[in-house]
């Protein structure tokens, strides 16, 4: 099948690839000529596990080509999929420039029959607006050519998108037209064989399912986030409570584990894009308002933790940082909860020292690492952000003899309390025992 991906940011990538992997014909088109003219010499923009050697191999094979002209990328494919960027606006909403921009741009090419698929994420109604769209310039071009807009939005994880595309639990398509669903139905084929997880609903229902899924594990976060600063008041250990309603099978075991905070490109924005949907049409969300306050919360936890074991003036001293990505196997920064941490120690007047496995931010006032030994130099002690891998098991001794006061600050609960105090550290985790 010919299909034409248009956005290649990492939804846009990852689908692109993945497609032309089961043996379509894809076209990634993008309006950056330089981004395309680094595609095209292989350098992948972003990092994401598995990808590059897809890309790569089906880049070699034909399958996998990247463009900056419009007209054929329209041409080229019978499904067009939007995968463009929807970043918040000031007042929260998403901004769907981008969006409206790749709709025009099919209406004034298209000369025949096509599927607009939107995968970005986008409040409920905005395939009525790519219809409009794309009507407005059909009419400008004095032209009635057929085309359906459907909803296919991504639920893709970062650090295990390629998985999660090949692998998908679920595969959401909004769509009230039996040609443009069938179509969905070829395409999606290959990577459902075992079993049938195309779910078909209305166009308005897909939308929402997408704000509806990122809201729903965002909320897991934030209430066990406060659960867990509650049972450290109370001297209870949140991870026992964890396994305690985890066994219920009503509530399960997944995103039931507290820390600094969530970030990232998704959680933050869709949470506030929802609240922003909700009060649009007179239904405000007060859950997803107390979820977006929590977390803003939680991210200053950890270096109010610090501050309370060296005081409140933390000139003079100097910390290593662990992990920087908002998760790991990602080097996505956007809404890290490290950016938090690192503005509250500096504006203590403390010094930091940064390690990350992939992220490499320039960010002012912080000396970047080349490995975790190398960041603890000098420092005073250690917060952990992400839970990287290779943060799980270091070298405790190396690790008491190199910093000035054996203090491990972890955000994201790594370590065995009662162990890592038996070696003679001081251990601040969250809500755990103390």
């Amino acid at each position: 099948m010919n299909i034409t991906v248009i956005g290649t940011g990492y939804v846009g990538l990852v689908s692109g690839a993945c497609l032309a992997d089961m043996g379509n014909q894809v076209l990634c088109l993008d309006v950056d000529a330089a981004k395309v003219r680094s595609l095209e010499a292989g350098k992948i923009p972003i990092y994401e596990p598995g990808l590059e050697p897809i890309v790569r191999r089906n880049r070699e094979s034909g399958r996998l080509r990247f463009s900056t002209d419009i007209a054929a990328g329209v041409a080229h494919g019978v499904l067009q999929l939007i995968a463009v960027g929807t970043p918040p606006g000031e007042d929260g909403s998403a901004d769907l420039k981008h969006v409206l921009d790749a709709a025009r741009s099919i209406g004034r090419h298209m000369d025949d029959y096509r599927v607009v698929v939107n995968k970005s994420t986008v409040p409920v109604g905005t395939a009525d607006k790519v219809k409009e769209e794309i009507q407005k310039e059909l009419k400008k071009r004095d032209k009635q050519i057929p085309f359906s807009v459907v909803s296919n939005p991504e639920f893709l994880k970062e650090g295990a998108a390629v998985e999660d595309f090949m692998r998908p639990d679920r595969i959401i398509v909004g769509s009230g037209e039996e040609r443009a669903s069938a179509l969905l139905r070829e395409l999606y084929a290959p990577f459902q064989r075992n079993h049938d997880r195309l779910m078909l609903m209305s166009v308005r229902s897909a939308e929402l399912a997408k704000y509806a899924a990122n809201a729903m594990l965002a909320t897991r976060i934030s209430f066990m986030n406060e659960l867990a600063n509650l049972a450290e008041a109370l001297d209870a250990d949140i991870e026992e409570v964890r396994r305690g309603i985890g066994a219920d099978p009503r509530i399960g075991t997944h995103f039931l584990y507290p820390g600094a905070g969530f970030g990232g490109s998704c959680f933050p924005k869709d949470v506030t894009a929802l609240q922003r949907i909700g009060a649009e049409a007179g239904q405000p969300l007060r859950v997803m308002a107390a979820v977006a306050q929590a977390n803003e919360a939680q991210k200053h936890v950890l270096g109010d933790k610090i501050k309370a074991r060296f005081g409140k003036d933390l000139k003079g001293r100097r910390f290593a940082v662990w992990g920087l990505a908002f998760k790991p196997n990602t080097d996505d920064m956007r809404e890290a909860p490290s950016l938090t941490l690192i503005a509250d120690l500096l504006a203590a007047g403390a010094q930091v020292c940064a390690y990350d496995p992939v992220a490499r931010p320039e960010l002012a006032g912080v000396e970047m690492a080349s490995s975790a030994a190398q960041s603890l130099k000098d420092c005073d002690a250690l917060a952990i952000v992400t839970e990287w891998a290779e943060f799980r098991s270091p070298d405790f001794s190396a690790l008491k003899q190199t910093l000035k006061t054996a203090a491990i600050f972890d955000g994201r609960n790594l370590y065995d309390p009662a162990m890592v105090r038996a070696l003679g550290f001081e251990y601040f985790p969250i809500g755990r025992k103390q």
